[in-house]
């Protein structure tokens, strides 16, 4: 069977023997299309949004207005999205003074050509935007403790805002359950110290903290107590098929509606746990793929459904490179046990920015042959992090199949982060 999977901006060919191929995982977006246009599904969500006014009535006699956003490292499609809000925003305060604010998180900046990207010149023209930075002491302000008794401290521009509006959308994440919600203030708008410590290696090996879950999450729970006591009064998400078109969209409360968009992503994304000798997945190809710190995301679902000692195929253009000093750093410890040891040893409140992805790798290492798949990236410059690196897919399984034998079985997951792989209690024969 031929599959051309997602690679940067396009595909890369991908050619399993019929013998050996045992599942397609595919999430199910294509059933949930309406057949309305993108824009409508928007207008129909901020008409009859869930738990709030309409935001045009929430605009009333606001004069700070702050509208948070996603950054480059995200699909978010903007140039439909935000429109609509400022829109319906203005619909209510025709004077309001209003920034945006690109979330970033631990993230480099946002450039301007991905602004114009992302927006559109007529926003990055005429619209007041603000890239946060989280490693601007000056610019934060604490608010609290949140429940796991970390601090939250927040980019100023929330505390001095009269209303606080984001936009984002909700798919599977790896540690958080779902993206989308409450993200857009934890860990968009924090800290590092705050984002950090959100993201120890405690929380990240909580057996909760994983994908498709949010009940008794920790990280979730800190996230969410962060966008109530920060002031989160509104959000637009939408959720996506692969082809990055919005399918539905929910707006209104940044709880009860982005709970509402995480039951449907769940449906749509949901597959059932298979296990196979080898699984081949990718990070959704760009923005998602474009460096090593972003892939775990991609890999874990691969995990979830590999055989013990099975291989992991990952294609990721990483065309932006390894993507953050910290975790570049850890992965070059020299092997998967040096890394679990010295993350493990840090302790929540002097976590570093990027341990938790260096930790998830380690963990994946540690049970699995991991084969990166790159076209943009030095392959010595992954064997030396203790990867196998291949230029093609097909070169790939060839490799994995001399580890795991000529007849060894295959799962295919064309796009790894769209996809919630079920845990069952008893697993496929």
């Amino acid at each position: 069977m031929e599959f051309q999977l997602p690679y940067y901006k396009g595909t890369l060919p991908l050619r399993v023997p019929d013998e050996n191929l045992k599942h397609v995982l595919v999430n199910h977006a294509d059933r949930f299309r309406s057949g309305r246009g993108q824009a409508d599904i928007v207008r129909e969500a901020l008409k009859a949004p869930i738990g709030t006014p309409p935001l045009s009535e929430l605009a009333k006699g606001k004069r700070r207005i702050l509208v948070i956003t996603s950054d480059h490292t995200r699909n978010m499609p903007s140039g439909i999205t935000m429109p609509l809000l400022l829109e319906e925003i203005r619909r209510g305060q025709p004077d309001a003074g209003i920034t945006i604010l690109i979330g970033t998180g631990l993230h480099r900046p946002t450039t301007r050509d991905e602004m114009l990207e992302r927006f559109g010149p007529e926003i990055v023209e005429r619209e007041t935007i603000v890239v946060h930075d989280a490693f601007r002491a000056e610019d934060m302000r604490y608010v609290c403790r949140l429940p796991s008794g970390a601090e939250l401290s927040v980019n100023r521009l929330a505390l001095e805002s009269d209303l606080i509006v984001a936009e984002g959308f909700i798919e599977p994440h790896f540690f958080a359950g779902f993206s989308g919600g409450r993200k857009s203030i934890l860990p968009a708008i924090c800290s590092k110290e705050t984002v950090n410590e959100n993201h120890s290696a405690r929380a990240i090996s909580h057996p909760n903290a994983v994908t498709g879950v949010l009940e008794g999450n920790p990280i979730h729970e800190d996230m969410a107590c962060a966008a109530r006591r920060v002031g989160l009064a509104f959000i637009l998400n939408v959720a996506m098929d692969a082809e990055k078109r919005i399918v539905a969209a929910f707006a209104g409360d940044c709880i009860e509606a982005h709970a509402r968009g995480c039951a449907f992503v769940s449906g749509m994304c949901g597959v059932d746990r298979v296990q196979s000798d080898i699984v081949i997945t990718t990070n959704g190809g760009y923005p998602l793929d474009q460096n090593l710190y972003q892939t775990p995301k991609g890999v874990s679902a691969a995990a979830a459904c590999a055989a013990e000692g099975g291989v992991l195929i990952l294609g990721a253009s990483l065309c932006d490179g390894i993507g953050g000093t910290n975790f570049e750093k850890l992965m070059r410890l020299g092997s998967p046990q040096a890394i679990k040891k010295t993350i493990e040893a840090i302790p929540p409140r002097e976590s570093i920015p990027e341990q938790w992805c260096a930790q998830i790798y380690a963990e994946l290492m540690l049970r699995h042959p991991i084969i990166i798949v790159t076209q943009h990236m030095d392959l010595r410059e992954l064997e030396h992090m203790g990867f196998l690196a291949a230029r093609s897919f097909d070169e790939a399984l060839s490799t994995a199949f001399r580890l795991r034998g000529g007849s060894a079985s295959v799962t295919v997951i064309p796009d790894g982060v769209s996809v919630i792989v079920r845990k069952q209690e008893e697993e496929p024969a």
